[in-house]
């Protein structure tokens, strides 16, 4: 079941105090997991079926990449054309809604995993209020529109947005203010000084990225600054060495490919 106070922790982990004592099982205990594209160990990435095998899975949050069509409508895919995840060809910005359903989504490495449609944002939505949080990278589209949906499910107060876009901070800020923001840093910041400028601009709520890139006193610092740290974990071979190797550095969260193996792990100091 999807934990409701995984968002409050945001806003409430961490002061200094609770950084120098909480003991590595309170962190584990606390850990958001996200599902990078879903749960696609048995279902093609950015199905309905990877997402709705990540809310049995039991992680916090799925990853959900959201473009827009020729003619408008935000639907889910990763890449900015069908080639790699369905039997056609094309940009997703230059074909109609129509015309990508007509084709199906396939793992091709897996083509025992099924054979499904691309989903719309609005299915999604649907399917994940009340059950689930959402990641919502957003790759591209209105996002007037996006946040019309998104307060229509009534999942305003369970997602969260992370920005591809330098212009999608200040949009997503005027309609949606109440929102938790992710991003990147960019390479050139490394440290406590140059993170701190950085924020007085970018203002987000959330930072992620390679984990390699963050040590255990930078993610200190950002955690003192009021921000938490979902860091992404996802790489061929990630497994629960290198799990614990990230959760060593203090972060909030994790984003991965491997939902039911991280669920498992996590709960067993449950």
């Amino acid at each position: 079941m999807f934990r409701f106070f995984c968002l409050l922790l945001l806003f409430t982990w961490p002061d200094n105090h609770t950084v120098r004592n909480v003991t590595a099982q309170d962190k584990l205990k606390r850990l958001i997991i996200i599902a990078h594209r879903g749960d696609h160990t048995e279902a093609p990435e950015n199905t309905l079926k990877a997402f709705s095998d990540a809310i049995t899975t039991g992680v916090d949050y799925v990853e959900v990449d959201v473009r827009s069509t020729r003619d408008g409508e935000l639907v889910v895919m990763h890449d900015a054309t069908v080639d790699r995840m369905t039997s056609g060809h094309g940009k997703v910005s230059e074909l109609t809604w129509d015309e990508l359903q007509q084709l199906t989504v396939v793992n091709k490495d897996h083509p025992e995993y099924g054979q499904y449609k691309i989903p719309s944002f609005t299915e999604v939505l649907k399917l994940c209020k009340g059950k689930i949080g959402i990641y919502l990278d957003f790759k591209d589209g209105n996002v007037a529109k996006a946040w019309q949906l998104i307060r229509e499910y009534g999942m305003s107060r369970t997602i969260v947005v992370y920005l591809n876009a330098e212009q999608h901070l200040g949009e997503w800020k005027a309609h949606a203010p109440e929102v938790p923001l992710i991003a990147s840093l960019p390479d050139s910041v490394k440290d406590a000084g140059a993170y701190i400028k950085f924020h007085r601009v970018a203002g987000v709520q959330i930072v992620d990225g390679r984990y390699a890139d963050y040590t255990s006193t930078f993610v200190h610092d950002i955690n003192k600054n009021g921000q938490s740290v979902w860091l992404d974990v996802q790489e061929p071979g990630e497994n629960e060495a290198s799990w614990s190797k990230v959760l060593a550095l203090g972060v909030q969260g994790m984003q991965t490919d491997h939902p039911r193996e991280m669920v498992r792990w996590r709960d067993r100091v449950k």
